[in-house]
């Protein structure tokens, strides 16, 4: 990343966060469930409206979570997106559940809602829909099979803290959802993650589950005299030292947002015309959904241009990526039957998306490198020597 003058990501620290790590290690707990901790806790159920927060050591742990308190089997089939990362299955695969493969729409690049019905079985233990970039799934019609056929919606909202599906927060519709902490991600303490548990009978056992098989979350409210092995557990508490630093960021909401929709709006208004004479396509934002400003990524009309676009920026210290490549294809998705043409849609995009450098503090001036490096392809041929940087009046030529 160093050796990039544009990174893709740069973690952005926004104030508070030494001040809080200092008086994290000062008050003598740094351990599990410290007070930062419930204060990330009571911070996110208040803006979410959520019954139960609990932070874990990352997203993928706050997916096993769930998948634990699913009880899944072996042999249980659980229904996700092929386009997405590999904890979003993984997790329910550690309890021997079987990944059942959905396409992705050609909009939002979400789970493509009008595929899941035929996909449902005996079997099916879980629908994961997966807010990719931060737009909402079609949360509605999602929870509504899952209603219908008596099965638990559990939603990856690893990209979508703060976005909103009609006026509602994402990750506030399924039995749980799972949010990440990670540096790539919005609001981020390196590592880290949380459960939102949307109902309130599976909250005791989450916290057993949480807590190493104990019920010492009891214990620490008054509950019980002294707390016990009391069920199946592993530890997935962050220390409250990573609490501190997330709850700097989580308290500077509002800057942070803000700082994101620039970003997005910015390269949003100056790619549009260029975009559209070169046959890229830019992200699509339903009507009905509020965007977390995740990500910016473009659609170029090849592979090969994608690798042209990737290979100039490069060239100019400027890092760009593409994004997940689909799971039914790899390795242990062939393992579970997964064949080419099975998900035509993740086949097509995966191949042509690339993502943009996207961070807090990234300024216009560095914006406006990276969009006009998108002149080395016009009209269907790469120039030669000389390179064309710039968009619409701005446009510019260079040597």
């Amino acid at each position: 990343m160093a050796a990039y003058r544009i990174p893709f990501n740069k973690p952005t620290m926004v104030g508070k966060e030494p001040l809080y790590i200092i008086q994290a290690v000062q008050g003598g707990q740094i351990s599990g469930d410290g007070p930062f901790t419930r204060r990330c806790h009571a911070l996110l159920q208040s803006e979410l409206g959520v019954p139960k927060v609990l932070l874990t050591t990352s997203c993928t742990h706050a997916l096993e979570l769930a998948a634990l308190l699913l009880d899944l089997e072996p042999g249980d089939e659980v229904i996700a997106p092929s386009f997405t990362f590999v904890s979003t299955v993984n997790a329910f695969l550690l309890r021997g559940a079987r990944p059942v493969f959905v396409d992705i729409r050609p909009d939002t690049l979400n789970m493509d809602e009008r595929l899941i019905e035929k996909l449902v079985s005996e079997r099916t233990k879980a629908i994961v829909p997966v807010h990719y970039g931060g737009v909402g799934c079609r949360m509605d019609v999602i929870c509504e099979i899952g209603r219908r056929r008596g099965i638990p919606v559990v939603e990856d909202n690893a990209h979508g803290l703060f976005g909103r599906f009609r006026g509602r927060s994402l990750g506030t519709f399924g039995t749980f959802a799972a949010l990440s902490f990670h540096e790539t991600k919005d609001f981020i303490c390196g590592e880290g993650g949380a459960l939102l548990i949307n109902d309130e009978r599976y909250i005791e056992e989450a916290e057993i589950l949480r807590e190493k098989g104990t019920d010492r979350s009891r214990f620490f409210r008054g509950q019980v005299d002294k707390y016990t092995w009391v069920g199946i557990g592993s530890s997935y508490l962050p220390s409250d030292v990573l609490a501190a630093y997330l709850l700097a960021q989580l308290e500077a909401k509002d800057w942070v947002m803000s700082q994101r929709k620039r970003i997005y709006e910015y390269y949003a208004e100056h790619l549009a015309n260029w975009a559209e004479s070169n046959g890229v396509r830019l992200p699509i934002i339903p009507d009905d959904c509020e965007q977390s400003y995740h990500m910016f990524y473009l659609l170029l009309p090849s592979p090969e241009r994608r690798r042209t676009l990737i290979e100039r920026l490069k060239e100019r210290g400027i890092l760009s990526v593409f994004h997940y490549l689909p799971l039914h294809l790899s390795h242990m998705g062939q393992r579970f039957g997964g064949q080419p043409g099975d998900c035509p849609v993740t086949e097509s995009i995966s191949d042509r998306l690339l993502r943009l450098p996207f961070y807090n503090r990234l300024g216009s001036d560095d914006q406006a490198q990276v969009i006009g490096i998108g002149h080395v392809f016009r009209n269907g041929h790469i120039p030669g020597d000389r390179r064309i940087i710039g968009i619409g009046e701005d446009t510019r030529v260079f040597a």
